[in-house]
């Protein structure tokens, strides 16, 4: 255990300020800092709010989860941060949090991609990654899979959402029926008391001559929402969960449907969920049912590692010290639009961080 590396993984890509200690693939620290509160007025989230949010939050959430890990800040392998992709404002608070840290520290920056984390903090509940494995990311701001190979070098898109993603489509369905934000938990929980086959919801991209593994939810949105108006505009009552569970049961048909041919196709045989998304919990129990009938084995980590958290970046982190994957150099910068192909912003020179050992470890933090 000793001999695993040691990370600290710094998240800030949209408004939970994540920190998360891992060794190895062992989860020491998973602290988390939200915003969600200060953006529920806007009925969404508000990039400046989150952004300043995350300056407020960010250093008693990293002494939290080194209080929480037991461990030295000195006692780091390395520092892991999102570089993207994600709110530019946001990213470059962290990026930047875990520049001065590592700076003083003398230790490695990895600046690692947001949606390979997603994939890689499964290691963190079920163990290493098989290799390849298919990916379905689902949440406010993605809805992706993707095939990978190793995590740290290889991750090839397969498929993505070509309007909305799976997550803003429950926020707005959500706000339409009065429910508040975030939209998934709460139309989750009313679902559960409603019928998923009340109402015929369209399946969006699931034709014979459409892309086999992108999404759209645009239409769905438009199509509930005018369910809805019509009922209001007849002055009748509106099943708020027959419609919930309805609509939920339209997405998550979908998702799994794609997720499951994509392994099919490329004969692979391990799906891994993750992203917000992920916590629902019709996705999870539809995805295990059409798994075990197509003969998939499933990787869905619990939902707290679902959504956004620092334990994923620390955890991809890890896996770049343990593979030898060359540091970032202090030119780091955020990339909201970084591609997921690469899983991280290596620098270089390969000795870039070496004159900072020298200065650091004895004058920069006590």
């Amino acid at each position: 255990m000793a001999d695993e590396p040691l990370v600290l993984g710094i998240e800030t890509s949209c408004d939970e300020t994540g920190v998360g200690i891992v060794r190895g693939t062992t989860l020491l620290a998973d602290a988390v800092a939200s915003s969600v509160d200060e953006h529920a007025r806007f009925g969404g989230v508000v990039p400046e709010v989150a952004s300043r949010a995350h300056l407020e939050a960010m250093v008693p959430t990293i002494e939290r989860a080194l209080k929480e890990a037991g461990v030295s800040a000195r006692d780091l392998d390395g520092i892991a941060v999102t570089a993207g992709p994600g709110l530019a404002g946001a990213l470059l608070v962290g990026v930047s949090a875990a520049k001065a840290f590592a700076y003083a520290l003398g230790k490695p920056l990895y600046g690692v991609n947001h949606l390979a984390s997603h994939i890689c903090v499964d290691q963190l509940e079920h163990g290493p990654l098989p290799e390849p494995t298919m990916a379905l990311l689902v949440s406010g701001g993605h809805s992706s899979l993707l095939l990978s190979g190793d995590i740290t070098t290889d991750v090839r898109p397969m498929g993505a959402t070509i309007d909305d993603a799976a997550g803003e489509a429950f926020d707005k369905i959500a706000r339409v029926l009065n429910l508040g934000f975030p939209g998934g938990p709460v139309i989750d929980r009313y679902a559960q008391e409603g019928d998923p086959d009340a109402i015929a919801f369209p399946r969006g991209l699931t034709g014979p001559r459409d892309p086999a593994y992108d999404f759209s939810f645009s239409g769905l949105k438009t199509a509930v929402a005018r369910w809805i108006e019509a009922k209001r505009a007849a002055g009748e009552e509106v099943p708020v969960r027959d419609v919930a569970a309805s609509f939920q049961e339209a997405v998550v048909d979908v998702l799994t449907r794609k997720a499951v041919r994509a392994c099919k196709d490329e004969g692979v045989d391990h799906l891994m969920i993750g992203g917000g998304v992920a916590a629902n919990s019709r996705l999870r129990a539809l995805a295990q049912e059409r798994c075990e009938a197509a003969g998939i084995r499933l990787r869905v980590p619990r939902p707290k590692l679902c959504t956004d958290n620092g334990a994923m970046v620390a955890a991809l982190g890890a896996e770049m010290v343990a593979r030898n994957r060359p540091a970032s150099d202090w030119e780091l910068s955020a990339d909201s639009s970084l591609p997921v192909t690469d899983p991280h912003v290596p620098g270089d020179a390969a000795d870039s961080h070496d004159h900072v050992h020298e200065l650091s470890t004895e004058n920069l933090y006590p």
